[in-house]
């Protein structure tokens, strides 16, 4: 074969140019996390959109809003924790709320999760949209909510009871004086410094969420699982329909499977094309129509392309009618072709008279 002697830089050429196009394609397979909030895609190409579940206030006259979205917050029952929740999927919860443990007043209206507990409000953490797909699992969680550990007012009372006992002691030994002065000192001291070198530790909330298939199934259901013995993390689970993998939306300005099947193919044309040329310019010595690849099966190919076309027309045509002319109503085309030799052989035999005479 021809096509075995060919060059290296032409097969060096062709290389460079297929490796660009999987280090491109392979670069576009590798992003898979999406920058659009609330919403999160897996390696295995499934899509979740969980911006339909998101509570969204009224509308300035109490009107719902016309996409259907939740308008209240969403309601989990504590049972044995003592309180319950109230949170908001991807969102600030609907409800104002005030007087947030440990919080600044400027983040309470982004609190996505908090409980009341004795009149006290405790934040879960703040709103985020970072929804993340973890293998089977999709995953949101809230950081940035109060201070962890449980209620301190209970730990300040008592401390406050024990001090006024030794203060209305009747009799004080000066040693003992001296003594709690120390102890208070020091208490005081690795109190000061415990808060300096340790972090201070927030709640955070973490929530799963799981597909339900019921199509008689309204809103998503919020279920409260567990917290850690600190009281520093909370585990939650949502059931909804918009949980469940789909497929994602085309975005304007992106490329798709379509597109990207578009450039594979010209790139694969424009190697061809540029490849034969050069070998059958440069080895076959071959001039004009002749430096292009295959040069005589496309040859074929367009002339039974041609061949097929004039053939279509032609027996098309015959179907039209005739605009002028004569043609026969009625009697058989053998009939015709018979009286038509009749006509012919007596034309001959009067010419052969006329001759002879």
């Amino acid at each position: 074969m021809r096509f075995s002697s060919q060059p290296r830089p032409t097969r060096s050429a062709m290389l460079c140019f297929l490796s660009l196009a999987s280090v491109s394609l392979a670069a576009d397979a590798d992003k898979t996390t999406t920058s659009t909030a609330c919403t999160a895609s897996s390696t295995s190409g499934a899509f979740f959109d969980l911006r339909p579940d998101t509570a969204l206030k009224k509308g300035p006259d109490g009107e719902k809003r016309a996409n259907g979205a939740p308008t209240v917050d969403y309601h989990a029952r504590g049972y044995d924790y003592g309180s319950n929740f109230t949170l908001n999927i991807c969102g600030a919860v609907v409800e104002p709320v005030e007087s947030v443990i440990g919080v600044e007043d400027s983040k309470w209206q982004n609190i996505s999760a908090y409980y009341t507990s004795k009149g006290d409000v405790y934040s879960l953490g703040l709103q985020s949209g970072d929804l993340v797909s973890r293998g089977k699992e999709l995953v949101l969680q809230y950081t940035g909510g109060s201070p962890c550990g449980k209620n301190k007012k209970r730990d300040e009372s008592d401390i406050a009871k024990r001090s006024s006992i030794h203060s209305s002691a009747a009799y004080r030994d000066p040693d003992y004086e001296r003594e709690e002065n120390v102890s208070a000192t020091s208490t005081s001291w690795a109190k000061a410094s415990k808060e300096t070198d340790t972090p201070k530790r927030t709640k955070s909330a973490t929530v799963f969420f799981s597909c339900d298939r019921d199509p008689a199934a309204g809103a998503a259901q919020v279920s409260f699982i567990a917290t850690d013995p600190d009281e520093c993390s909370y585990v939650f689970k949502v059931k909804s329909q918009h949980a469940c993998a789909g497929v994602e939306p085309h975005k304007p300005g992106s490329v798709g499977p379509g597109s990207v099947f578009l450039i594979i193919f010209a790139i694969a044309v424009l190697v061809y094309l540029l490849g034969g040329i050069f070998y059958q310019r440069t080895v076959a010595n071959a001039r004009g129509w002749k430096q292009l690849p295959n040069y005589t099966m496309w040859a074929s190919v367009w002339s039974f392309i041609c061949d097929f076309f004039v053939i279509a027309t032609s027996s098309c045509a015959r179907l039209l009618p005739n605009r002028r002319g004569y043609h026969y109503v009625s009697g058989s085309p053998a009939g015709r072709g018979r009286s038509n030799r009749e006509d012919e052989n007596r034309l001959i035999d009067q010419y052969d008279e006329e001759w002879e005479d």
